[in-house]
């Protein structure tokens, strides 16, 4: 792209996006020898006293937005980096638990534009180190990093965090990451830190994970070794040695992610009271993760993309199925190198009626490559979910939506 075509500080959101999937050969590339040369010169690789970054296959987002609650509740100035958004880029950067505007997200990749000199980055490392300077500027307490892909070579790992968590570990991005379960536990293990704590909420994950652990000096705690949590009807208790919590409330997110968040809070060395955790455990939701968006019918938005996910999914739809007795209208639409098979699989016997959509974004599946049985194929999300709207019936049924960001994000953006 000619000099000429550079954005500025005060150029459009949009314009700026576009630049940035211009300037590298591919959206992903692995690798730290880049981004780690300009996160040095710009003095970003501690942007906050304390950095928690988290991984996993599954249950980042929803364990980075507890830890953001709790820590906003006791009073922390906090910074949260995610990823991918479901609407609009501005959802990836939250200061003190709100996106910020346009224009700050402008001035952020000005100066990422003018520090990376003649260095190539990806859409994915440039947005990284953006968010690393808005940190930066903002003189935060608390950031918490979401790691995009694996976590030994993602782009947030050239930060000098604090904390480590693994969230779960099940094949996914296998094309990046590999097809071997102990081969992607190093990749994510990757993200440890010598003589520092390192949660991992996968129980009995594969070796490699303790084994990294164990040649650096990281400070393992294992969920179902060094914590627990068990469930007492509507109300649960936390073990970890001195951090013994009891009667909590039940989250609205799965407890393997909340217990693992709470691990993360105890090793960090912060003041949090019991109370700052009760509340965020009793009002947290989080957009896109068994997101309830109507009563009536009954209607879930969920970002489920791969098996380990899609079966969290199924089981909660079940409990729904039960309880309210009426049918499941599932829209599906899926990114062709899942694996669409093994995620809808885990719907059998529980979906009642399927409206398969396509997705006409890159990688996108058609409809025609969704394996369910269904009277109608639609060629958007919407259009199926219009479909199961008015089919449901409003007192009984269930309507869900569910396969990817992307079809989670275009349904969204059009009902709102």
């Amino acid at each position: 792209m000619s000099e000429q075509c550079i954005p500025t500080a005060t150029s459009p959101l949009s314009t700026w996006l576009s630049y940035l999937e211009s300037i590298h050969t591919s959206a992903i590339d692995l690798g730290l020898e880049r981004v780690a040369h300009v996160a040095e010169h710009a003095q970003l690789t501690k942007p906050a006293p304390k950095i928690i970054t988290v991984a996993g296959t599954n249950g980042k987002g929803t364990t980075c937005a507890l830890l953001e609650a709790i820590l906003q509740n006791a009073g922390y100035r906090t910074g949260v980096y995610s990823s991918p958004h479901l609407v609009h880029y501005n959802e990836r950067v939250r200061i003190n638990g709100k996106p910020l505007d346009d224009a700050a997200h402008c001035q952020a990749f000005a100066a990422i534009e003018q520090a990376r000199g003649e260095t190539s980055l990806s859409f994915f490392e440039f947005g990284t180190l953006a968010a690393l300077q808005l940190f930066k500027q903002h003189e935060l307490d608390v950031v918490i990093l979401e790691v995009g892909l694996g976590g030994r070579l993602d782009a947030t790992n050239v930060v000098e965090h604090d904390v480590s968590v693994i969230t779960s570990l099940a094949l996914d991005h296998c094309d990046w990451l590999g097809d071997d379960i102990d081969q992607i536990g190093y990749e994510k293990a990757g993200i440890f830190r010598a003589g520092k704590p390192a949660i991992c909420g996968q129980p009995a994950p594969p070796p490699s994970v303790a084994a990294h652990a164990d040649a650096i000096g990281a400070d393992l705690y294992q969920i179902g070794y060094q914590y627990h949590y068990v469930q007492q009807g509507d109300t649960w208790c936390w073990h970890a040695g001195a951090f013994d919590m009891d009667a909590l409330p039940v989250p609205h997110i799965p407890m393997q992610n909340a217990a693992t968040a709470l691990m993360a809070l105890g090793v960090a060395e912060l003041n949090i009271a019991d109370t700052h955790i009760s509340e965020a455990l009793r009002t947290l939701t989080v957009p896109g993760r068994m997101q309830v968006i109507s009563s009536q019918p009954y209607t879930v938005f969920d970002v489920a993309h791969n098996p380990h996910a899609a079966q969290y999914l199924a089981d909660r739809l079940a409990t729904i199925k039960q309880d309210k007795g009426g049918n499941i209208h599932a829209v599906v639409a899926m990114l062709a190198d899942k694996d669409i098979a093994g995620t809808l699989a885990c719907f059998e016997g529980i979906v009642d009626h399927w409206y398969p959509a396509s997705l006409s974004v890159a990688r996108g599946a058609p409809a025609s490559a969704l394996s369910v049985n269904a009277e109608e194929r639609f060629d958007t999300p919407y259009h199926a979910y219009q479909a199961a709207y008015q089919a449901a019936e409003p007192e009984r049924d269930c309507v869900v939506v569910f396969g990817s960001f992307h079809t989670v994000g275009q349904v969204s953006e059009q009902i709102n």
